[in-house]
């Protein structure tokens, strides 16, 4: 027994090590502060750590992050619900965000950025949700869905819908197309 303990555990930290820069950038893009991505960072890989068997055995040998973001997500809901109040901006810690991942055609240079980070909090939180998995974490629709808890052809509306709103909004804020 204490030896499939000790194989769980490593597994557990190979996991954490892989997925410990998405989770936390992640929970940074939600919140929008270092202070709450950690601790929302540290929440999730604990609930992991207390299901990560049951996960192992239902995943089948798919990967495993959808899963990790879905506890984030869940998490960061129930922040939310506890303190009653939207998200800070994320825009003030700007040194943080030396662009991440984000796709090159949407953005360019951190201004654009800026503007772009605006406009999806001001999207429906499943729109802005979907966003930050697609292009803070370069999650693909399959996961996206499986983190969501939603079918692979309602991701894709979502996310088609999500990045027309965005480019709305930027191009609005912009003074007209």
């Amino acid at each position: 027994m204490s030896s499939d303990k000790a194989k769980l555990d490593a597994d557990f930290s190979d996991l954490y090590r892989a997925h410990l820069k998405d989770v936390y950038s992640y929970a940074y893009y939600r919140v929008g502060n270092h202070h709450d991505a950690e601790d929302l960072t540290e929440q999730t890989f604990l609930q992991a750590y207390r299901h990560y068997e049951r996960a192992v055995a239902e995943s089948d040998g798919r990967p495993l992050r959808p899963w990790l973001i879905r506890i984030a997500h869940n998490l960061a809901a129930n922040l939310y619900r506890d303190r009653s109040r939207k998200p800070q901006s994320p825009i003030e810690d700007s040194d943080s965000l030396r662009t991440t991942h984000t796709t090159e055609d949407l953005v360019e240079g951190r201004d654009e950025l800026a503007r772009i980070l605006e406009g999806v909090r001001e999207l429906p939180d499943d729109r802005r949700e979907a966003l930050i998995m697609r292009f803070a974490l370069g999650m693909d629709n399959r996961e996206i869905a499986r983190a969501m808890g939603k079918t692979d052809g309602a991701t894709k509306v979502l996310l088609h819908r999500a990045i027309k709103q965005l480019e709305e909004i930027v191009a609005t804020r912009n003074g007209g197309g």
